[in-house]
């Protein structure tokens, strides 16, 4: 049976744009993923050492993998770009992470859905509202809407191309 799920996109090293679309379209190709929508770019204030402001996105999917096997195959697609875990927040060439799985709550050493910080993220927040501003949080209850509404979203700008 598919599932619905929601993945951040971000990067901040390279062609950062490139990188990103390039990642749209291996998802939209991969044979047990099915993009149902990707939010517009955002310009975004990075968070952690200092380093340059990222481009941020978000994407829903439709995928036959569970949980684990939609992890390892975003933690793949990052690795051809030559992603390299160096310092926590530091910058990446592509960054991916698993927002949301249906209304699944999970909490494995190696998987948290919802993604654990997801809802003190604006550059996480704006883009997944403009897709799927009615996703309800399966722990607060609350709409991506809600959430999004008490936040500073100053540092997220929309990318003008």
């Amino acid at each position: 049976m598919r599932k619905k799920s929601a993945i951040a996109l971000g990067s901040n090293l390279g062609d950062s744009l490139n990188i990103l679309e390039t990642t749209i379209t291996l998802l939209s190709q991969h044979p047990c993923l099915e993009l149902i929508n990707c939010s517009p770019w955002y310009r975004t204030t990075p968070i952690g050492p200092p380093q340059p402001d990222y481009l941020n996105g978000c994407a829903i999917l439709e995928t036959s993998l569970n949980p684990e096997d939609l992890l390892q195959t975003l933690l793949a697609i990052e690795q051809k770009f030559g992603r390299i875990r160096r310092e926590k927040w530091g910058p990446r060439t592509l960054d991916l992470d698993l927002l949301l799985y249906d209304d699944l709550i999970l909490d494995t050493p190696n998987l948290t859905i919802p993604h654990p910080l997801m809802l003190d993220r604006a550059f996480v927040l704006v883009p997944l509202a403009d897709i799927a501003v009615t996703w309800v949080h399966p722990i607060t209850k609350k709409t991506i809407q809600e959430h999004l509404n008490g936040l500073n979203c100053e540092g997220v700008q929309p990318l003008i191309s």
